[in-house]
């Protein structure tokens, strides 16, 4: 019977000690971490990136149209007052 209360007190004494990481574990810890930041950082710095760049030139391709749109109307402008140019130079002789 005293070998069970012996058995039973040292398992309990195992269970109340504390199972700290030894610094081999530790080191490891920290190593995996630094390859998951190194993987990942990159990854995410290229995507924000692409995501400004492609923001800056839907920007850009925007204010090209506009531009296009412009410029349409001017050269519309243009040619009606050339044609009225010729209107009234004709009328002039």
């Amino acid at each position: 019977m005293s070998d069970k209360y012996e058995l039973l007190q040292t398992h309990d004494e195992e269970l109340k000690k504390e199972h700290n990481l030894s610094f081999q574990h530790l080191l490891t810890a920290y190593l995996m971490i630094l390859l998951i930041l190194a993987v990942t950082l990159p990854k995410i710095y290229i995507s924000n990136e692409i995501y400004y760049t492609s923001r800056d030139i839907a920007e850009l391709r925007n204010k090209l149209n506009v531009l296009l749109e412009e410029n349409k109307e001017l050269n519309s402008k243009l040619e009606k007052i050339r044609y009225k140019n010729q209107i009234i130079d004709n009328m002039s002789y």
